[in-house]
């Protein structure tokens, strides 16, 4: 059943033909970077719901987009918390992330650390579970141990929040149910093993356990919201980057949208090239139909999504990640360099 906190009102992303190869420059000249060289440590996941970074990285459109006054230093994560305690670190600056690691961020520090400013992938998150595991409906899931990538990141969050939807107890409050947070990898060996009976994770790790490993999909969790739009990846930066540095900010941002519409406009070089690097940075490349199922069940966009974020937290809170009252989100985001790029490229506002 529904929560009454996923209300979800999105924006239309609005899509213009493009011409330009994924290997194209940006489309304006970038600002110069206020005072001396600047250093951006720049953060994502080798996942494909961040296929804005990986693809914007390897292929320079970042760099190119600040200028030669700024270096972009990329900084690989796993999984949201440990790019949360990076940041908490003084360690990034920016980076691609899911709600939840976000919200738990901006919380701690008081709404002090991080805002939001900009959306980067709905969907590609779903539970997925062994064929023989006997799981056919929730109340199958008393006594079995899943699996999800880290601790209070959005996917953990996420799998916590069903159980209990689903009236089923954790071990650690005397139910039967085992959630065990481990890196994507290491699900994908465990799953293997049958050492673990599911596991609720991004892509391509879904379609992975399904393909590599005989897992059914449980769950699409695009089927938990209206319209099957939710927040999966969005940007944020450090408050103290942001105010000094609105300038580099700006032209991160524009980038990021033309890289969204380069890959919303050209999906098949768009794999090439996201797999390209996957495989540099992971030692193999994806197989065909694992990306293909996994790119087919995401929608790559630059609105945030706001409105879900509400869900989120609500989940969150329900786990015990958030303390003991309800957050107040009401600075979490700054959409106005965003809501700027977008006017100058006579594209329609988000919020």
């Amino acid at each position: 059943m529904k929560s009454k906190w996923l209300v979800l009102g999105i924006t239309g992303v609005t899509l213009i033909a493009l011409t330009l190869g994924l290997m194209g420059c940006a489309s304006q000249a970038p600002a110069p970077a206020s005072g001396g060289p600047v250093t951006v440590r720049f953060g994502y996941f080798p996942n494909i719901t961040h296929s804005q970074a990986v693809i914007g990285i390897a292929d320079g459109t970042f760099q190119r987009a600040v200028g030669s006054n700024v270096k972009i230093d990329p900084k690989i994560f796993n999984a949201g918390p440990s790019a949360i305690e990076a940041m908490f670190a003084g360690q990034l600056d920016l980076t691609y992330i899911g709600p939840n690691p976000a919200i738990n961020g901006y919380v701690k520090s008081n709404g002090e650390a991080l805002r939001i400013i900009a959306g980067a992938t709905s969907g590609g998150a779903m539970l997925v579970v062994r064929s023989d595991a006997g799981i056919t409906k929730p109340s199958d899931f008393a006594g079995k141990k899943l699996a999800s990538p880290q601790l209070g990141n959005t996917q953990d969050v996420a799998l916590r929040g069903w159980l209990a939807k689903q009236g089923l107890k954790l071990k650690e409050q005397g139910g039967t149910t085992q959630v065990l947070p481990v890196a994507n990898p290491d699900i994908l060996t465990l799953f293997q093993k049958k050492e673990i009976d599911g596991a609720w994770v991004p892509e391509p790790w879904g379609a992975r356990l399904v393909r590599e490993a005989g897992g059914k999909i449980f769950l699409d969790e695009r089927d938990l919201w209206p319209d099957g739009k939710f927040v999966t990846a969005h940007i944020i930066v450090s408050t103290k980057f942001l105010k000094e540095h609105p300038d580099v900010v700006k032209n991160i941002l524009a980038a990021h949208v033309e890289l969204t519409q380069r890959v919303i406009a050209d999906p098949v070089l768009a794999k090439q090239k996201l797999n390209a690097e996957i495989a540099r940075l992971a030692g193999a490349a994806l197989a065909d139909q694992i990306l293909d199922d996994a790119w087919a069940r995401q929608l790559i966009t630059y609105d945030p999504i706001s409105s879900s974020l509400i869900g989120s937290a609500e989940a969150a809170f329900n786990a015990g990640f958030l303390g003991e009252s309800k957050p107040n989100l009401d600075k979490i985001y700054d959409l106005t360099i965003l809501n700027q790029v977008l006017a100058e490229q006579k594209l329609t506002a988000v919020k």
